[in-house]
């Protein structure tokens, strides 16, 4: 059931916010992610300050995990050993209000209006609520928060209120360790959810608080990651506190005063936190220590998240000014669409809290808004989330990179354990280990490492950043060409093939020669052929050109249409009556199910057309198009964005308008059931993919950046910027025309259509004919394996 498209009284459409006007309960959790906030680093969920009326509130920090030896039913030579979960870390947004002895909430008080937003432009949550008090006062109050960005560790929360007349105020301002807090099973059988620990995960190292300061430090029980707490409170009436006190889960500053009627009451709460260095590894010292030096340790982080501590009103202009910079680059028009724009902001918004000070490090499936998938890394950040990065933060896009060269000995590592040459990385991680237990959906689909080196092709191409190829471009491409050419082999028939992988689509697992898989290998040995680098010899050079041009493609000459791998088209159709309670199948169907079945999660083969353009005529990706979307069910959030983009090209408008919406509102029509645990980060990256690439029709890393433009009927305009090799180049999409100019550096040649265009600081204008939309493809009936009359059995003997 749709949630902000379908209530705009309670969610008015404003262009720059996402806004709130009436309580009604029911959806709590999934509203906490909505209106959560973060900035790479450091996330919090949007959750009411009373901690009665909070469904799943939460504070993370990317990368803060514990681990834990996955025990295996059945065990087997290179299974996955580590588990890795991101963790709660101590939560500072808790206040506990009781005005007159009546302790405020929504759930139990008289509410007499109630707003509140998220302001796209600043970054700052606001959350107004006017109390109709038992002792018949009127208060309001008003919570603002806001993450910082030069200090990425830093949170300031600000509690306002005020009175019509003279009221007794009892406040109390906690931090809660939520990770230790007793709770329930998430999982529930979903592979979506984050589990519990069955342990203590959060040990104290240092607990201090005095005089309204609280300086806490805490360790993970087995991955010894360490984080350090500092906050600090300030009252307008200069108020000292009632009390203090400290505890290994919850620790709290009290005031107890005595507010005017028509006086102003603030609370501020400045908050920093501090992590030391880089993720634990095994084998490694993470700078831990001892536990006899836990104390000093413990004393020297919550010193450094004090030293991170900014006012509350500098966090609030911290994060306005990153905004007003970021919109600045990243911003994307849809004129005509007042709906679509709020959407499409609150999906670019949500992408900067993902990345924006991420550092180092990779962007979890969740970013910092949720424990949803375990806070893990998978290959949706380079194929998803790097276009959007690399054209508007290229220096994001490197630390991405970056990270994963830094996790280049463990997938040495990995690829030993899986038989094959060079590196093999992690399907799902934190740490750099993998961490997938379901080797048929994890460790098969080896096709991350095409992800990563195309990912990394693409970041060189569109910036010209000279000094990544040789540091370390180059090696990720040399490596995982390397673990290609050993795990694929040359069959009789002459063609290179790849068996034993799961593509994207993971209701077909275990697979010989996925389309997908070998396109994209293709393409890695093709670019890592291409390199001048000195670790390669002549003969490796010759051989990867050898299986990439021979790589196996499957196709069906019958249907004339690419099949996904050797086999898929002689499974068994899915039958497509069943009722859509049954979806998502893999929450009510076995795996061995659904893989012998013609049914897909997403797209497959169709991707494959969208990533490796130029390798494919427009009758194939057609034919693709329309042979395998009415099969795809859409059960993953990854799906519907490429499915549009690709109806885009094709010339399809309603078709590929209907996949972009159903991707713009995935988290905010809560589509999928499961945005309580964290925005769906590769969605909203699809959705800047879906406008730039399937409206836009933008595609990279040919000769120069092309366009084929397909704005939807309806739209005005459609306007963003790209940062190309140093420029930033403006593009304005409006029915019958396309505008590009650039500023920043020389003239860019991009081609429109086929047409070469010298883009400069004026205007270049290209006049655009209107695409007929093709005639849907006509496949050959399938062969009648129902009802076939029994036969006779072959006589024996």
């Amino acid at each position: 059931m749709a949630l902000i498209s379908s209530d705009r009284l309670r969610f008015p459409c404003d262009p720059w916010k996402l806004v709130e006007t009436l309580h009604v309960p029911g959806a709590e959790g999934t509203l906490e992610t909505l209106f959560a906030l973060g900035n790479g680093h450091l996330g919090i969920r949007g959750a009411h300050w009373a901690p009665s009326d909070a469904d799943l509130p939460g504070t993370f920090i990317n990368g803060f995990h514990e681990i834990w030896d996955i025990k295996h039913a059945e065990n087997a030579f290179g299974f996955a050993r580590t588990g890795q979960r991101i963790v709660y870390v101590p939560d500072a947004n808790n206040f506990t209000l009781i005005i007159d002895g009546e302790q405020l909430s929504l759930a139990e008080s008289v509410v007499l209006d109630y707003r509140r937003s998220v302001d796209f432009a600043t970054g700052v949550y606001e959350c107004a609520i006017t109390w109709a008090c038992r002792s018949g006062a009127t208060v309001t109050t008003v919570e603002r928060r806001a993450v910082g960005f030069d200090a990425r560790g830093t949170l300031g929360i600000e509690l306002r209120l005020t009175s019509d007349r003279r009221v007794a105020v009892d406040i109390t301002s906690t931090v809660v360790n939520r990770q230790d807090q007793p709770a329930g099973e998430q999982s529930d059988h979903d592979p979506r959810r984050s589990g519990r620990h069955a342990g203590r995960v959060l040990r104290p190292l240092h607990l201090h608080g005095a005089d309204g300061s609280l300086r806490l430090a805490w360790e993970a029980a087995e991955s010894r990651q360490r984080v350090g707490l500092a906050v600090d409170h300030w009252t307008s009436a200069g108020q000292q506190p009632f009390e203090t006190v400290v505890g290994q889960d919850e620790s709290s500053v009290r005031y107890v005063l005595a507010v005017d009627g028509g006086e102003a009451f603030r609370l501020e709460k400045s908050v920093g936190y501090a992590v030391p260095g880089a993720p634990y590894a095994p084998g490694s010292d993470d700078g831990g220590g001892t536990d006899d030096d836990g104390g000093r340790v413990g004393e020297e982080l919550a010193a450094a998240a004090s030293a991170a501590l900014r006012p509350v009103a500098a966090v609030l202009a911290d994060s306005a000014a990153h905004y007003g910079q970021y919109w600045r680059g990243a911003d994307i028009v849809v004129g005509g669409q007042p709906e679509l724009q709020q959407a499409v902001r609150w999906n670019l918004f949500q992408l900067a809290q993902a990345t924006a000070r991420a550092g180092v490090a990779g962007i979890p499936a969740k970013g910092v808004s949720g424990s949803g998938y375990e806070g893990h890394y998978f290959w949706d950040q380079e194929i998803y989330l790097l276009p959007y990065l690399t054209y508007t933060n290229p220096e994001g896009a490197r630390k991405v990179l970056q990270s994963r060269h830094a996790m280049l000995p463990d997938a040495r590592i990995r690829a030993k354990e899986l038989s094959v040459d060079g590196a093999l990385f992690p399907w799902r991680t934190i740490n750099g280990l993998e961490a997938s237990a379901y080797y048929a959906a994890g460790t098969a689909q080896f096709h991350i490492a095409a992800a990563i080196a195309f990912a990394a092709h693409r970041y060189q191409w569109a910036s010209g950043d000279a000094g990544f190829g040789p540091e370390m471009g180059a090696e990720l491409l040399v490596e995982t060409a390397r673990m290609w050419m050993s795990l694929g082999f040359f069959g009789k028939n002459g063609q290179f093939h790849i068996h034993g992988v799961t593509g994207p689509d993971e209701y077909t697992a275990v697979v010989n020669d996925n389309l997908y898989t070998n396109v994209m290998a293709r393409f890695n040995l093709r670019a890592a052929a291409a390199l001048d680098h000195p670790g390669v010899g002549e003969q490796e050079r010759q051989l990867w050109q050898q299986a990439a041009g021979r790589m196996a493609l499957p196709y069906d000459a019958h249907l004339q249409v690419h099949s996904q791998d050797n086999d898929f088209m002689t499974l068994e159709s899915w039958d497509w009556s069943t009722p859509r309670s049954k979806y998502p199948l893999l929450l009510h169907f076995h795996p061995l199910v659904i893989y012998r079945h013609q049914v897909l999660k997403q797209a497959d083969t169709v991707l494959a057309m969208f990533l490796q353009w130029q390798d494919f005529t427009a009758e194939e990706k057609q034919r693709a198009f329309d042979f395998y979307d009415p099969i795809t069910t859409g059960d993953s959030t990854l799906s519907a964005c490429v499915q549009g983009i690709m109806a885009a090209e094709i010339g399809y408008g309603d078709v590929a308008l209907r996949h972009f919406t159903e991707a713009l509102f995935i988290d905010l029509d809560d589509s999928h059931g499961n945005t309580i645990d964290g925005v769906h980060i590769a969605s909203t990256g699809g959705v800047w993919s879906s406008l730039v690439c399937g409206f836009a029709g933008m595609r990279d890393q040919g000769e120069v950046l092309h366009f084929d433009p397909r704005l939807p009927d309806g739209w005005d305009v459609l306007a963003f910027r790209l940062r190309v090799h140093g420029r930033l180049l403006s593009v304005e999409l409006r029915p019958g025309t396309m505008g590009l100019s650039v500023a920043g550096g020389g003239p860019l040649e991009v081609s429109v259509r086929g047409q070469r265009v010298q883009v400069g600081a004026d205007m270049s204008t290209v006049a655009l004919d209107a695409v007929p939309a093709p005639p849907p493809s006509v496949f050959p009936s399938s062969f009648p394996t129902t009802g076939l009359p029994v036969l006779r059995p072959l006589p024996v003997g």
